[in-house]
C-alpha cells in the first residue's frame, strides 16, 4: 500500500460546546479519488480545512508528506488585493510552475484574464478559483463544492480535466453524477465520526442504508437487554451480593451507553402547500420571440404545458434559461408570438439568488416576514419553530442571522419560503444548490408526490434524470428544443452533449453536403421505414412486462419491510434483496426500451 500523502489521526474539534469531531481518522495516498459525504452542518467543509492546514484541531495530529503540494478550492474565494483574474490565478503558482497554465485554464473556463474580480458573477468567481487551484498541477486537490454556480458545459469539462490528472483528490459535492463519475472511495462523516469504504459514491447509498439498519438492530438488542436486566433488578436480586453488585453496575453501563447514543439525524419534511387544481392546460406558447439588443434569446419557440408535467430547462450560463421561464410564466412579455396561461394558476417561485434577503435578518423573521411567531403555510398558521424543524433547523437557530447560515441552510430556507405558499405550479431556479444528499432525496420525493406542475432550471444531471418528464435545451441562436425524458434521454436523442453547438454542427454538415459532387441523376427515394415484427410485438407486450415487474417489486418490498426478516432468516433477506435489485434493473431496461420504440413509432408516423 502506498504511503499516505496526508494523514489525520484522532482529530477532535468542538464548536459552541458541542463536539463536531471526535476521533476522526483520514488518510489520502497518491492517486486516491475520495468523496467526503455528510449532512449539511456535519462539518465536511471544516474537516477539509483541517486537511488543508487552514484550521487547527483541538486534539489529534496532521501529517503531510514532505514536499507534497496541496491546493484547496474554498466555497467562497477571496479576491481581495487582485486587479484581474489572471493576477489572482498567477498568485497561486509556485516557483517553477508553468505560468502559461494560468492563462490557458482561464481560457478553457471561458474567462479572458482581464476581468475585475470585484465584478464577477458567482459562476465566473467559481471558474477563476478553479483555474487557480488547477494551474500548479498539485499532488493533492481539496475541492469544496466545485460545481456550485457552474453550468453543465463547464461541469462536464471539469470532470474530464480531473479524470485525466494524476493528483489525489478529496471532494465535497452535492452533485451525485459528478461524485459517481470521479470517486473511487467514500468517506462518510456522520455524527462526528468517519466511516470509509474503498468504493465510489455509486455504492454509497446502499452501503449507508445497510450501516444504519445494522445500527438500528444493535440498538434494538440493547433495549431488549436493558429490559431483561431491569426485570432481574426488580425480581431477582436475592442472590450472592458480589455477583448482584457487578450485574447492577453492568446495567448502569448499558443505560449510559443507550443514553449517550446519538441516532442519525432526521430527514427533512418537505411538503408543498398545494392550491386547488389548475386547468388541464397550464401554459401554451406559440412562436414566441425575445431578444436583448441584437442578440436573440428565444427564437420562434412553441410549447404546450399540461397539468402534472415536470419540465427541466438546461443550458450554458447566459443562454437565457431564466428569461425563458419568465416568458412562460407571464412575468416578461415576448417581443412577438403569444403566451396563454391556464385557468386557476397559483405560482410559487424559488429564486436561485440566496442573497436576496437582508443578511442581518434572523431565520425566524425571514420565515414569518417579521410578523410574530406564525408562518402561513397553505393559508393556515403554523408556529415558526415547528416549521423550521421540518426543514432541519434547530430551535436555537430561530434568532440566528442569515449571514451566519451555511450555503445548504440558506438553500433550505429559500425552499421553506417557496413551499409555504399555496401553489399548483412550482417554478424552481437551481433548487439543488448546496443541498445535502438526504435533503435532495426528500425534495425528489416531494416533487414526485406534488399534484401540480413543475418547471425547473438545474445543472444537476442526476436530479434531472430522477424528476423531469421532458428537457428543454438550447440549440443555438435563440432556438430551444424540447426532448422527452430526463437529461440522459435528451443526450441520446440529441446525439451529443451540451458541449456541441448543434446549430454550428448542422451548418457544417450542410456545407459538407453542398460541397459534395452532385449525382448525375436524383436518387430514388428510400422506402419508408416501418416497425419490424419484433418491434411491434415489443410495443404490445412491454406494458404488461412493466406492470408485472412493478408488482414483483411491490411484493419483494413488502417482504423486506419486515424489520425481523434479517435476524430471522438472513438467507431469505439476501435472496429478496438480490431479486429486488434484479427486478429494478429489468424494469429500467423495459421502460427505456418502451420509450425508444414509442419515439420511433412517432417519428415514422409523422414522416
Amino acid at each position: 500500500m502506498a504511503p499516505p500523502l496526508i494523514q489525520l489521526k484522532d482529530i477532535a474539534l468542538t464548536f459552541g460546546g458541542a463536539p463536531l469531531f471526535d476521533g476522526v481518522e483520514l488518510s489520502v495516498s497518491a492517486g486516491d479519488r475520495l468523496c467526503l459525504i455528510g449532512r449539511n452542518g456535519s462539518g465536511k467543509s471544516t474537516l477539509l480545512k483541517i486537511v488543508a492546514g487552514l484550521i487547527e484541531s483541538d486534539r489529534g495530529s496532521r501529517f503531510v508528506q514532505p514536499g507534497a503540494t496541496i491546493r484547496y478550492l474554498p466555497q467562497e474565494p477571496d479576491f481581495a488585493g487582485f486587479k484581474t483574474t489572471l493576477a489572482y490565478v498567477e498568485a497561486g503558482l509556485a516557483p517553477g510552475d508553468e505560468h502559461y497554465q494560468a492563462s490557458y485554464l482561464l481560457e478553457q473556463l471561458g474567462l479572458h484574464g482581464d476581468e475585475d474580480p470585484a465584478h464577477l458573477s458567482g459562476g465566473e468567481a467559481r471558474r477563476a478559483a478553479l483555474a487557480r487551484m488547477l494551474a500548479p498541477d498539485p499532488d493533492i486537490l481539496l475541492i469544496d463544492e466545485p460545481t456550485n454556480h457552474l453550468d453543465l458545459l463547464t461541469i462536464e469539462w471539469l470532470e474530464s480535466d480531473l479524470a485525466q490528472r494524476k493528483s489525489a483528490i478529496v471532494m465535497i459535492s452535492h452533485d451525485r453524477r459528478f461524485l459517481a463519475n470521479l470517486s473511487r472511495a467514500t468517506a462518510w462523516l456522520d455524527r462526528g465520526m468517519i466511516r470509509q469504504i474503498d468504493r465510489g459514491f455509486a455504492a454509497f447509498e446502499s452501503w449507508r442504508d445497510e450501516v444504519l439498519a445494522e445500527e438500528e438492530r444493535d440498538q434494538h438488542k440493547l433495549d431488549r437487554k436493558i429490559v431483561a436486566e431491569e426485570h432481574w433488578l426488580r425480581y431477582g436480586v436475592s442472590g450472592r451480593r458480589k455477583r448482584n453488585v457487578k450485574r447492577l453496575a453492568g446495567l448502569h453501563e448499558l443505560r449510559a451507553s443507550r443514553r449517550d447514543y446519538r441516532g442519525p439525524t432526521g430527514s427533512a419534511n418537505l411538503a408543498a402547500a398545494e392550491a386547488d387544481k389548475s386547468g388541464k392546460l397550464v401554459i401554451e406558447a406559440k412562436s414566441i420571440n425575445k431578444a436583448w439588443g441584437d442578440r436573440p434569446i428565444v427564437d420562434n419557440f412553441s410549447i404546450r404545458v399540461n397539468r402534472g408535467d415536470r419540465i427541466g430547462i438546461v443550458g450554458p450560463n447566459g443562454a437565457g434559461k431564466t428569461t425563458l421561464i419568465s416568458l412562460l410564466t407571464g412575468q416578461l412579455p415576448p417581443d412577438s408570438g403569444s403566451i396563454r396561461l391556464g385557468t386557476n394558476l397559483e405560482i410559487a417561485t424559488l429564486d436561485q439568488h440566496r442573497d436576496s434577503l437582508d443578511a442581518k435578518t434572523s431565520l425566524a423573521e425571514a420565515l414569518t416576514g417579521g410578523r410574530g411567531d406564525q408562518v402561513m403555510v397553505g393559508g393556515k398558521p403554523r408556529h415558526v419553530i415547528g416549521y423550521m424543524k421540518d426543514f432541519l433547523f434547530k430551535q436555537e437557530q430561530a434568532r440566528t442571522p442569515l449571514e451566519a447560515l451555511s450555503g445548504g441552510e440558506r438553500g433550505r430556507l429559500m425552499l421553506a419560503r417557496a413551499l409555504a405558499k399555496p401553489s399548483n405550479l412550482l417554478v424552481l431556479d437551481e433548487p439543488t444548490n448546496d443541498l445535502d444528499l438526504e435533503t435532495l432525496d426528500v425534495l425528489e420525493e416531494m416533487l414526485g408526490d406534488y399534484d401540480g406542475t413543475v418547471i425547473l432550471i438545474s445543472h444537476d444531471r442526476d436530479f434531472l434524470d430522477r424528476v423531469v418528464t421532458s428537457v428543454i435545451a438550447p440549440d443555438g441562436d435563440g432556438r430551444w428544443i424540447e426532448y422527452a425524458g430526463g437529461y440522459s434521454d435528451m443526450l441520446k436523442q440529441r446525439g451529443a452533449d451540451l458541449t456541441r453547438a448543434p446549430a454550428k454542427a448542422a451548418a457544417e454538415a450542410s456545407a459538407a453536403k453542398s460541397a459534395a459532387p452532385s449525382p448525375a441523376a436524383p436518387a430514388s427515394p428510400s422506402p419508408k421505414r416501418k416497425l419490424s415484427f419484433n418491434e411491434k410485438h415489443a410495443l404490445e407486450t412491454l406494458p404488461k412486462t412493466i406492470a408485472k415487474l412493478e408488482a414483483e417489486i411491490a411484493k419483494l418490498q413488502g417482504e423486506l419491510d419486515d424489520p425481523q426478516l434479517y435476524a430471522r432468516d438472513r438467507a431469505k433477506f439476501d435472496k429478496a434483496s438480490a431479486a429486488m435489485a434484479k427486478a429494478h434493473e429489468a424494469l429500467h431496461d423495459a421502460e427505456h426500451r418502451w420509450l425508444e420504440l414509442e419515439m420511433l413509432r412517432d417519428e415514422i408516423e409523422s414522416a
